[in-house]
């Protein structure tokens, strides 16, 4: 049952990107798609696309266009997106906490 649950939870966050989105959004609240394209330099505008439909399928961003000429479009994190942070923060401080190896 857990293994059930750890799968259908790494489907959903699966893509080099979305974690990254995640946490710009938490930290920074509502961000246009420029916006994350300039917090995210890597990403191509393609990718970031494709991740961010991807999380909006899945009921953890919020995508909201206004209808104005040049289009504006904010994206932001559902109530349940928000709910999965603290889950965030307790995986980057056992990171922060990973042992160093020889090697590095």
């Amino acid at each position: 049952m857990a293994a059930t649950g750890a799968e259908e939870v790494f489907r959903v966050l699966e893509g080099r990107w979305k974690m990254l989105i995640i946490f710009h959004l938490f930290s920074k609240g509502t961000m246009r798609f420029s916006a994350l394209e300039k917090a995210i330099p890597a990403v191509s505008q393609k990718m970031l696309t494709q991740q961010l439909r991807d999380l909006e399928s899945n009921g953890i961003v919020r995508r909201t266009v206004y209808p104005q000429v040049p289009p504006k479009v904010e994206y932001d994190l559902t109530a349940w997106g928000k709910e999965m942070c603290p889950a965030l923060d307790a995986f980057l401080e056992w990171g922060a906490r990973r042992p160093k190896t020889s090697g590095e």
